[in-house]
């Protein structure tokens, strides 16, 4: 009951309210039932009752949350709770007048059966009453202030689910300058109803024809709101796209509230949303459970992929955070976007290189984290087929100084950003990451069978292909191409590789360290990221075009450029010696590589240095071909 000493000065106002209306609700049911039968000889025995059952039924709201529950957001369970207040109530006049009043006091019943049935009828029509008005009130004044706004008629696309949730958002003033006059919905049970009073006007089908009706009207639709249900396969979102893109209409995308986490925000639809197949589905109370009050380190937080954990993990509820970052740039950025969210987080930036052995044990030590994402490397393949030395210093000697350092610090589990470009390497990317992921095992490996505590430090390792729309990707790389009048690039005509979201990746990646840290003693320490059927690059950049507005080979031109230093044609998940484990969660898959010693590596490390120092290409390609014999250069 402590609680009731924190009331703000609305819950007080609602508190004083429910108290006035329920002593109105029994003086009417009262009189009601009692005008012209003595009423005025009855009164002051109610006027002596009343304010006993007043103060008794200011704890029964309370109870069933009436006093707390915000009156612009009332709902069926906040109606039910009404109805089960009101009820209580009704059962305590029930006892007072048939066990204390009518023995004790009056010497017959005093309020009498049919008394109490109207109170119960009285009582809930007032407290749901005013709460109902009160919503309707403000309804109306986010309608109008719409229209003071000079709102933009906007036409909703998706299933009566997710355009309910979007209707919500306006009627709260979460969605400002949009007013919604239609849906379009690809489910057949939708057509011909009315979802919080906008209509279906029909099917995704009919774009063109409510479009074209509404250019009659006094003010035509100007934009067209896609839901998440919008994007499947039956909803043809490429074709929506298209359509609404040839009418001159602004097209925006509606996270789902799962994928957001918050206060959902429009976006625009992005051609990467277009070109996948539907994301793997996500355990997102699984990633908060992990996160939530954690001390979590990214190092490359300022990179694509390593701002989406950062973003991934603070809406997910980590304490503190700290971002690794050699670019003063890409720091600043980061912690400008991060810093403008709405989150309890404590966010600290630090310039460092991973390279920096002594740098990166001073912050992690001082830091402390639970958690470790290492996301920090150089990952572009031809650039570090001639650049072979700066692939080594970054790719596999920082990645051992970010495992040492998260070992020295105490973390609970790091977690290394890896490559399918690792599985069978053929270039310098895949050869230095997949010699840091061996590393990490060995690391592993050590920490588990040496450590004489239940919960040994993980680290783990974890492999996707390509990412779209992160920093260099093909994506953004083709956009440019197209808005520049082409010819669109393209290596190779059988050129084939997969793609993911970069945010579907993220909450993958801390999915897998989920697991490793349940499964403490699990021989897994690479996971591989499911990506579904790979895609024909050339297709890809056909796509684009298409959706860009323009026909390919008449408007844009694709030309072929010949496979680069590094590259294969197409990429694989597991190598032939990866025995591989389904570990129960979706979209996620296991192996156990061959392992070798930690002090071999050392050895081959301390080797390795020597080499780079004195600019020894061969002989840092013979070590790494010894520590990865599955490695085959130019394959291609």
């Amino acid at each position: 009951m402590t609680r009731i000493f924190n009331f703000t000065w609305r819950n007080w106002i609602i508190a004083l309210h429910d108290a006035g209306v329920t002593a109105l609700a029994v003086v009417l049911s009262f009189v009601l039932r009692f005008d012209g039968e003595n009423l005025w000889d009855r009164l002051p025995l109610l006027l002596r009752i009343l304010p006993y059952f007043v103060i008794f039924s200011f704890f029964v709201c309370y109870v069933f949350n009436l006093t707390t529950t915000k009156w612009r957001f009332i709902s069926l369970p906040d109606l039910f709770n009404i109805i089960r207040a009101a009820t209580v109530l009704t059962v305590a006049l029930l006892v007072l007048d048939y066990i204390f009043l009518a023995p004790n006091v009056y010497g017959t019943f005093f309020l009498g059966k049919t008394t109490i049935i109207i109170y119960w009828f009285i009582e809930i029509f007032f407290l749901s009453g005013s709460r109902l008005a009160y919503r309707y009130f403000r309804y109306t004044r986010t309608r109008n202030q719409a229209r003071a706004m000079d709102a933009a008629p906007t036409l909703l696309i998706g299933r009566a689910a997710d355009v309910e949730v979007f209707l919500r958002g306006i009627e709260s003033g979460a969605v400002k300058r949009l007013w919604p006059v239609g849906i379009l919905s690809p489910s057949m049970s939708d057509r011909g109803q009315t979802i919080r009073g906008v209509p279906v006007l029909g099917g995704i089908d009919d774009l063109s024809n409510v479009v074209d009706d509404f250019k009659g009207r006094s003010r035509p639709i100007e934009r067209v709101v896609m839901t998440p249900s919008a994007f499947e396969t039956e909803a043809q979102p490429e074709a929506v796209l298209m359509r609404a893109r040839k009418l001159g209409l602004i097209v925006s995308r509606l996270p789902s509230l799962e994928e957001s986490r918050d206060t959902p925000q429009l976006a625009p639809v992005a051609v990467e949303d277009l070109l996948l197949r539907p994301s793997v589905k996500i355990d997102y109370a699984r990633l908060e459970n992990f996160v939530r009050g954690k001390a979590v380190v990214v190092t490359g937080g300022g990179g694509s992929i390593g701002y989406e954990i950062c973003d991934r993990v603070i809406t997910f509820g980590a304490a503190r955070l700290l971002i690794i970052e050699n670019s003063e740039p890409a720091l600043h950025a980061a912690t400008e976007k991060l810093a403008a969210k709405v989150t309890s987080a404590v966010i600290e930036g630090r310039i460092a290189d991973v390279r920096d052995r002594e740098r990166i044990h001073q912050l992690m030590i001082a830091f402390r984290p639970d958690t470790v994402f290492h996301a920090a490397a150089l990952k572009h393949v031809p650039i570090l087929e001639r650049d072979w030395g700066e692939g080594v210093k970054t790719n596999i000697f920082g990645s051992v100084n970010v495992a040492d350092a998260a070992l020295a610090s105490g973390a609970d589990a790091m977690v290394m950003i890896s490559t399918d470009k690792a599985i069978e390497p053929v270039s310098m990317l895949g050869l230095t990451k997949r010699f840091a992921e061996m590393y990490c095992q060995a690391l592993d490996g050590d920490a588990i069978s040496g450590s004489n505590s239940k919960s040994p430090m993980r680290l783990i390792s974890v492999r996707f292909g390509n990412v779209l729309a992160s920093n260099g990707s093909v994506v953004p790389k083709f956009k440019a191409q197209i808005e520049a009048g082409g010819p669109v690039t393209v290596t190779h005509p059988d050129m084939v590789r997969y793609f993911m979201t970069i945010r579907e990746a993220c909450d993958l990646v801390v999915t897998a360290a989920t697991h490793a840290m349940h499964a403490q003693h699990s021989d897994a320490s690479v996971y591989v990221l499911s990506m579904g059927q790979p895609v024909k690059i050339v297709d890809l950049a056909d796509r684009m075009i298409r959706l860009s507005g323009l026909q390919p080979g008449y408007d844009i031109e694709i030309a072929f450029t010949g496979v680069r230093p590094g590259e294969r044609l197409n990429e694989i998940l597991f190598a032939a010696q990866e025995p591989t484990s389904e570990i129960g969660i979706a979209g996620i898959v296991a192996a156990r590589p061959n392992e070798l010693p930690l002090d071999t590596l050392k050895t081959w490390l301390a080797t390795l240095r020597n080499a780079i120092d004195a600019d020894q290409h061969d002989v840092v390609v013979a070590i790494l071909k010894d520590a990865v014999p599955e490695y085959r250069a130019n394959a291609q």
